[in-house]
């Protein structure tokens, strides 16, 4: 299938990581941490993490830790689509696609659930046809982009002539939580809020690049060290700190069974600095220059964050040896996912 189009979204309210850490020392859930708890959010929040911004769509950031469950639903519900319907609209104008016709829409998150999904949502607020395929993938964590876009793979192999458009959302502010586990504090550190979108058909398109390729590893035994559990009915991370050792290993995997075909660039799910920081040595020489920037720039946004990587890497010169970007995202599961994107 053939890329005709990539936008991103993010939320207006931007915070460095500094005024972060003001809004958790003024908020009172600051008295109800251990003196450890706060002094790892101050060297985090305050300290080079690799993160220098982050944007939030929850309102009034600032209290979202004394939020109830379903307050938080509500701004999940509430600004997802709109974050969402904003990078497909974006998508939609490069391609020179009117909603209408769309023929399938795919959106994948983890940060919320709602029923009927996503998909119902945009599509009130786009205007797509009421036959329009409508498909959410929920759960995958941060990895999802890419299981959607083999999704998205296969409906334009049964149906060649339709054009298909994927959302990575995620309002991941709607999801945070916070409390005395290490995990738990490095993830309210890390994660924001933002959507990408993507047009695909079976024709080439202005950008001249199709995606293919895919692969995936699944290791159910290392679920517990990166997932979502309920708590109270908010959604609370768990975040093991072999989590860069994990995601340095299953990438690897992936990485040994790419193919014969040359690789010019790597685009890398950025998860954390120390993330990065392991992926490096697995995929020497290659550089990870566009997810460092992303990381930079949005912090973790989840399932977006690797397309976000893709437009930052495809905005600068190709090197000088031919070959495909390699995408590669991971996350709850514990699973990876990889696939090429080249012409």
């Amino acid at each position: 299938m053939y890329l005709h189009a990539l936008a991103t979204a993010v939320p207006a309210a931007t915070f460095t990581q500094s005024q972060c850490w003001d809004l958790v020392q003024n908020s009172p859930v600051g008295s109800r941490l251990h003196r450890r708890s706060m002094l790892i959010l101050r060297t985090v929040l305050r300290g080079d993490h690799g993160i220098a911004t982050r944007h939030f769509a929850v309102p009034e950031i600032a209290g979202v830790f004394d939020r109830s469950a379903d307050q938080l639903n509500h701004a999940f519900r509430t600004e997802g689509p709109r974050l969402a319907a904003r990078a497909l609209t974006a998508a939609l104008g490069q391609a020179g696609v009117k909603p209408a016709e769309l023929d399938a829409l795919l959106i994948c998150t983890c940060t919320g659930y709602l029923c009927p999904g996503l998909t119902s949502y945009v599509a009130e607020l786009l205007g797509l046809r009421s036959n329009a395929f409508l498909q959410d993938l929920v759960g995958l964590g941060c990895g999802a982009a890419i299981p959607t876009l083999r999704a998205a793979h296969a409906i334009l192999a049964a149906q060649p002539g339709a054009t298909v458009a994927c959302v990575a959302l995620e309002v991941c502010s709607a999801a945070f939580y916070l409390d005395d586990d290490p995990g738990v504090i490095i993830s309210a550190c890390l994660f924001s809020d933002g959507a990408a979108a993507t047009i695909w058909r079976a024709t080439p398109g202005p950008t001249g690049l199709r995606c293919f390729g895919f692969n995936t590893v699944h290791q159910p035994e290392n679920r517990d060290k990166l997932r979502f559990e309920q708590r109270d009915g908010k959604l609370r991370n768990l975040l093991d700190r072999t989590v860069p050792e994990l995601a340095a290993g299953a990438v690897a995997h992936l990485w040994r069974e790419r193919g014969p075909r040359p690789v010019a660039r790597v685009v890398a799910h950025p998860g954390g600095r120390d993330v990065l920081d392991a992926l490096e040595p697995v995929l020497a020489p290659h550089s990870l220059a566009a997810s460092r920037t992303v990381l930079h720039d949005f912090g973790n946004m989840s399932s977006p964050s690797v397309l976000f990587a893709l437009a930052e890497s495809m905005r600068t010169p190709p090197p000088a040896t031919a070959g495909d970007f390699w995408l590669v995202s991971f996350g709850a599961g514990f699973s990876a996912h990889s696939c090429r994107i080249g012409s």
